[in-house]
C-alpha cells in the first residue's frame, strides 16, 4: 500500500461535498463497520459524467477509497464508470490490508447504487405510467 497516497487521500479529501442539484444520488449502508456512502452526479451529454461526489461517515479507508473513486469515474461515461472494478480502486493505492479489503467493494457497491438510481431516473415511462400521472 502507498502510505503517502493514502495519507494525502485522507488529508486533502478530494470530491468530499455534498452536490446541489445532482442529476443522480445514491447510498450504500455497511452493515459491516456501519459506514454509509453516499455519492452525487452530474452527467452531461453523452451519459458523461461531469460532476461527482461523496459524502461518507466512514473512517480515513472509507474517505481515501471515496476519493479514489470519485477520481476514477470522473470523465468517464456512465457505462464506463460501471466496469470500475476493485482491482482498479486497489492498484490506484497500491493495495489494502488484509483487514480493510472489502474498502472497494463497499464503495462501489454505493457508485452502482448511483448509476443505477441514474438509469431507472432516464428509463423511459410506459404508457400506462404516462397516463397514471396525467389522471
Amino acid at each position: 500500500m502507498d502510505f503517502p497516497k493514502f495519507q494525502e487521500l485522507v488529508t486533502n479529501r478530494d470530491g468530499f461535498a455534498q452536490m446541489e442539484n445532482p442529476t443522480a444520488t445514491g447510498e450504500y449502508f455497511s452493515d459491516s463497520c456501519g459506514d454509509m456512502y453516499t455519492f452525487y452526479l452530474k452527467i452531461g451529454p453523452g451519459e458523461r459524467i461531469d460532476d461527482i461526489s461523496y459524502f461518507t461517515t466512514g473512517c480515513g479507508f472509507g474517505v481515501a477509497t471515496c476519493a479514489i473513486v470519485t477520481s476514477l469515474a470522473k470523465g468517464k461515461t456512465v457505462q464506463e464508470a460501471e466496469q470500475i472494478s476493485t482491482k482498479d480502486v486497489e492498484d490506484y493505492l497500491g493495495g489494502y490490508p488484509e483487514r480493510k479489503r472489502d474498502y472497494p467493494e463497499r464503495v462501489l457497491e454505493a457508485l452502482h447504487i448511483t448509476l443505477s438510481n441514474y438509469r431507472s431516473a432516464q428509463a423511459p415511462t410506459t404508457a400506462a405510467e404516462s397516463f397514471s400521472k396525467i389522471n
